[in-house]
């Protein structure tokens, strides 16, 4: 596939508290054809870690 399916981004910035659910989305993202770009970003909002790894279709 030479095209993201479902009409999404080449480039994509995945956010999220670093829990479960943030790992299941970016291994979806793996999954369909992405590739990680560069290493995740991290941050602490006071209560809870929160994540951004950036990922392009490697498709």
């Amino acid at each position: 596939m030479s095209t993201p399916p479902d009409g999404l981004p080449e480039y994509r910035v995945l956010t999220g508290p670093d829990d479960a659910a943030f790992c299941r989305r970016v291994s979806e993202a793996l999954d369909m054809g992405y590739k990680l770009h560069a290493g995740p970003a991290v941050t602490f909002d006071g209560e809870r870690v929160i994540v951004a790894q950036a990922v392009v279709w490697a498709g």
